[in-house]
């Protein structure tokens, strides 16, 4: 585990399970109609309560068709330790020149805005996008952490946790964190 000072608050780098942290708020990697799936979305479903995850998100979506790539919204936690979750919909990766980026950042500081309104300080977000959408990871690492620290800066959270998979995304993360903190 690394730790880093942005601003008024920190950036936090491990390893481990992000539905097992003790935090305000995770934030979700969803598909656009917030049905659950594989990697961060179905585990973060299977340890809220699937049912009761999937009731909170067909009403979302109920009300807006579909959450777009970079859009945020929040439901209760459930039986995480995280009394909420906030869900994005990370950008599919087709070779980086569609936009990924921009809508990398919006994801992160959507999600760290969405947590504000609801005072929400201790935010823990896994890899965006460096899953089944295929985002690279050393290429979406320093997107994120950028608007991690814009919005540490900015005072949109007290302590962002970035919560990673395995050794190597750790490897990476940190290694941008060293440059970009």
């Amino acid at each position: 585990m690394r730790r880093w000072k942005s601003g008024p608050g920190h950036l936090v780098i491990h390893q481990g399970d992000i539905t097992t942290l003790a935090v305000e708020c995770v934030v979700n990697a969803a598909n656009s109609r917030l049905a659950g799936g594989g990697g961060v979305d179905g585990a973060i479903h299977r340890a809220a309560g699937i049912q009761k995850l999937q009731h909170a998100c067909q009403s979302i979506i109920a009300g807006i068709g579909r959450l777009e790539t970079g859009q945020a919204v929040i439901t209760p936690g459930f039986d995480l330790p995280a009394p909420f979750i906030i869900h994005t919909v990370g950008p599919i990766w087709r070779g980086g020149g569609q936009g990924e980026p921009e809508l990398l950042r919006q994801c992160h500081g959507n999600s760290l805005a969405l947590a504000r309104q609801h005072g929400l300080e201790r935010i823990a977000f896994p890899a965006i996008s460096c899953g089944a959408y295929g985002y690279p990871v050393d290429l979406a690492a320093p997107v994120a952490l950028d608007a991690l620290r814009q919005g540490l800066d900015a005072g949109l959270a007290a302590e962002v946790h970035l919560v990673l998979h395995d050794a190597a995304a750790l490897a990476v993360w940190t290694a941008h964190a060293e440059r970009i903190l």
